[in-house]
């Protein structure tokens, strides 16, 4: 092998290794080596013996969740939300993201449609569902009179259980929904959507808070807090398998009777 191949080897290796850890778009003209500006950790400040006692179990779950409860909880509207979420520096995907992608629509509807995540489009957009899945989703609702471009009792709220888009638009881990869960427990308090649609299995565990997968789960009323929960089939899943737009289209004539009372 010569000296270029072993370069060109070399240079194919790193490549690799940086898709993997989901370094896999261009955001700027000029090469940036991250690796020359690493920043030199603080000593630890160890408090005296008498300081060090058994943490209280409400300081262990803000330890857990970066202080993602007790932040959401201080959020009295919307724009409070966003801007605290747009300020949260506690889950490590933010730092591989373009831009928070908080909500679409009406806040005022009466149908608040949750996802799983921001993918590339979404990334780019700053806006939920605005890829092929979005292209879908719009259609789906169109067809019972909802558009995320109207107001009130036509209107369409959307969110994603993530604000940023995981790398390679792999699904939400355990540990990332569960950070940021607070976050999206405080969003449906203050929209306050007369029914919740939950997307995919990421986003019905998320809202209902069990295991069981959206095979079991779509079609089926459920609860959380005393709003009523529909979990379908993501648009993404239709697109892989059209056989699914059957329940898709059944889901939908549900939430209609339910919404027309």
């Amino acid at each position: 092998m010569t000296s270029l191949d072993a370069d060109i080897s070399e240079a194919l290796a790193a490549l690799a290794w940086l898709l993997e850890l989901g370094a896999d778009e261009a955001i700027g003209n000029a090469p940036v080596n991250r690796f020359e500006h690493r920043v030199k950790a603080a000593a630890p400040v160890v408090a005296p013996a008498a300081e060090r006692v058994a943490a209280p179990a409400v300081a262990l779950a803000e330890a857990a969740d970066g202080g993602a409860a007790a932040i959401a909880a201080g959020c009295g509207d919307l724009a409070a939300l966003r801007a605290a979420l747009e300020g949260f520096e506690g889950c490590a995907l933010k730092r591989g993201a373009r831009k928070t992608v908080f909500a679409d629509g009406d806040p005022a509807a009466r149908v608040m449609v949750i996802g799983e995540a921001p993918g590339r489009d979404e990334d780019m957009a700053g806006l939920p569902f605005v890829g092929r899945s979005g292209q879908l989703l719009d259609r789906m609702f169109a067809s019972i009179g909802l558009d995320r471009r109207a107001a009130g009792a036509k209107g369409l709220y959307i969110t994603n259980v993530l604000p940023w888009r995981p790398p390679q638009n792999r699904d939400p881990s355990a540990d990332e929904a569960s950070m940021l869960l607070p976050f999206l427990h405080r969003h449906i308090e203050l929209a306050d959507p007369e029914v919740v649609v939950a997307m995919g299995s990421p986003a019905a565990r998320a809202v209902l808070g069990v295991p069981t997968g959206i095979n079991r789960l779509r079609g089926t009323w459920q609860d959380w807090r005393g709003k009523a929960v529909l979990p379908m089939n993501h648009p993404a899943a239709l697109l892989r398998d059209g056989a699914l737009k059957r329940a898709a289209w059944a889901d939908l004539v549900s939430l209609a009777v339910r919404l027309d009372g």
